[in-house]
């Protein structure tokens, strides 16, 4: 059987795909909502991997969940990018987040690009712990 963090690490990379062909099809703010997802679930694994309960939906509070309880120390690079994907949780789905218009409207390229490449920055990370078995 599968170890559930595999599960959960899989999932993450199969969300970080789906992130990639709403960008490309300038789908912004759900590529930027799929990246978030597909961090939150590769802290999830993290957690996993070490037996710990992995609830919650904040990537940073994630990730530093995971850091303080494996003691493994943290680049301000990655807490960097789980502080950018946590900005999209919401407001890349809903209109009421925003002052006017619609998350569509809101969100562009460049915003859709660095919320990718920080999940998979985060993503990596999560991998190379993951595999080190």
């Amino acid at each position: 059987m599968r170890r559930e963090y595999y599960r959960w690490l899989q999932e993450a990379k199969w969300d970080l795909d789906t992130a990639r062909i709403l960008h490309r099809e300038k789908r912004y703010n759900a590529a930027a909502f799929y990246a978030q997802q597909a961090a939150e679930k590769a802290m999830k694994a993290l957690l996993y991997k070490i037996n710990e309960a992995a609830w919650g939906h904040s990537v940073r509070e994630l990730l530093i969940r995971f850091s303080s309880i494996s003691n493994i120390n943290l680049n301000e690079e990655l807490l960097t990018c789980a502080r950018e994907l946590d900005r999209h949780y919401i407001p890349a789905r809903y209109p009421n987040a925003h002052p006017s218009g619609t998350p569509h409207e809101a969100y562009d390229e460049e915003t859709s690009n660095r919320a990718l490449q920080c999940a998979e920055k985060l993503i990596n990370f999560a991998e190379g712990i993951i595999n080190d078995d």
